[in-house]
């Protein structure tokens, strides 16, 4: 089931381009495709390059909780040298 989620991570100084590179490699797709569709994904980053926002749309939501939180195995050394923090919040629609 698909699921809506928003990812904000908050990274360390001068690691944008680093996190970026890898998250766009093929070891950061393939990481990114177990958990969700990256064609669905919508990002955003704050003007001064200290952070992302991320809409995603999850498949695999215990994978994608690993991932954020630093856990998953093939993602966890580009987190530790980039990633200061992060959150993860579901998202649901409102009727108007």
């Amino acid at each position: 089931m698909e699921k809506e989620m928003l990812v904000f991570l908050k990274l360390k100084e001068g690691k944008l381009e680093t996190f970026m590179g890898w998250m766009q490699s093929d070891e950061g797709m393939g990481v990114r495709k177990s958990v969700a569709y990256p064609e669905k994904t919508i990002g955003a980053m704050k003007p001064d390059k200290t952070g992302m926002l991320f809409k995603v749309s999850v498949h695999n939501e215990p994978g994608m909780k690993e991932f954020v939180s630093g856990n998953n195995p093939a993602a966890k050394a580009i987190y530790e040298e980039c990633i200061e923090s992060a959150q993860l919040w579901e998202m649901s629609e409102i009727s108007l």
